[in-house]
């Protein structure tokens, strides 16, 4: 019998305080993961908002972040600092989760203190490599999908999602003076990267997006094949999950690529046909 413990349901009512961005944490997911599911949102959650909320110089966050990850390599050894990492410590050993997923996490948001800009677009492939990736391989874990094909195609999704996230956020990132676009594209354009930020009415801005859009889209159908290999609940999850990435991707289009100026959301509309689309 699993256990049940006290951070469980902690996590559970900060997944669900937030659930907008936490689309996981629904219908599709068995109920007897939810808790998994959770516990893992309060982590990423947490290392995130060390990293990004609140206006404590660089140094502090860094150590916060330091700190942290101490705190879960401690409770993976049985030294709880409370009872959500009781919960975590269990999960990971349980659901048997590879906790370098979980430290590649804690590395993505600390370089988010120090890095605002990348020079090329490896760069910015090797931030979603510990950003986005470990997410999607930690719900393939959960489910006790441990193929490396499966987990091919589902980093190519994430790193899409996360690539469609910064392009869907521009307006966003610019005020607080960040650029996921690489600079030696934004050169190739003919943009100043730093005007751009400030002004970004420039010329060729818009052919710059476009061009970052078309690669997102032809790397998140790189991973498609995913989608067919699941069954059940999580590939509808999966589903909505990539075809939402995709509707994004065409809000942007359909917005003439102008992202940087007004930021793009999907309506209940939009979910609603996402939905039914995923099913079948």
């Amino acid at each position: 019998m699993e256990k049940v413990l006290p951070g469980y349901a902690e996590a559970l009512q900060l997944a669900g305080a937030h659930y907008e961005n936490f689309p996981v944490v629904s219908m599709f997911v068995p109920s007897k993961l939810r808790k998994d599911v959770a516990i893992i949102y309060w982590f990423a959650r947490t290392s995130d908002d060390i990293a990004d909320e609140g206006d404590a110089p660089q140094q502090e966050r860094e150590e916060a972040l330091d700190r942290f990850l101490e705190r879960f390599e401690e409770s993976l050894k049985g030294n709880y600092h409370d009872e959500l990492d009781e919960a975590l410590a269990n999960t990971v050993y349980t659901r048997n989760l590879d906790s370098q997923m979980f430290r590649n996490l804690i590395s993505a948001f600390r370089q988010d203190i120090s890095e605002t800009r990348y020079e090329k677009f490896t760069d910015i492939l090797d931030y979603c490599s510990r950003s986005a990736n470990p997410v999607g391989r930690l719900i393939l874990q959960l489910h006790d999908i441990r193929d490396e094909k499966f987990s091919n195609y589902s980093d190519k999704i994430c790193t899409a999602l996360q690539l469609i996230n910064f392009y869907q956020d521009l307006s966003v990132d610019f005020k607080r003076n960040r650029l996921y676009i690489p600079i030696e594209e934004i050169l190739s354009y003919g943009i100043d990267p730093e005007k751009l930020i400030f002004s970004p009415e420039q010329f060729n801005v818009s052919e710059l997006i476009r061009s970052q859009v078309d690669r997102a889209e032809s790397i998140m159908k790189d991973g498609q094949p995913l989608t067919g290999l699941l069954r059940g609940r999580l590939r509808i999850q999966i589903s909505a999950t990539y075809y939402g990435g995709l509707s994004i991707l065409e809000k942007i289009r359909s917005g003439g690529y102008r992202s940087h100026m007004i930021r793009p959301s999907l309506s209940k509309f939009d979910y609603f046909y996402l939905f039914i689309r995923s099913i079948f």
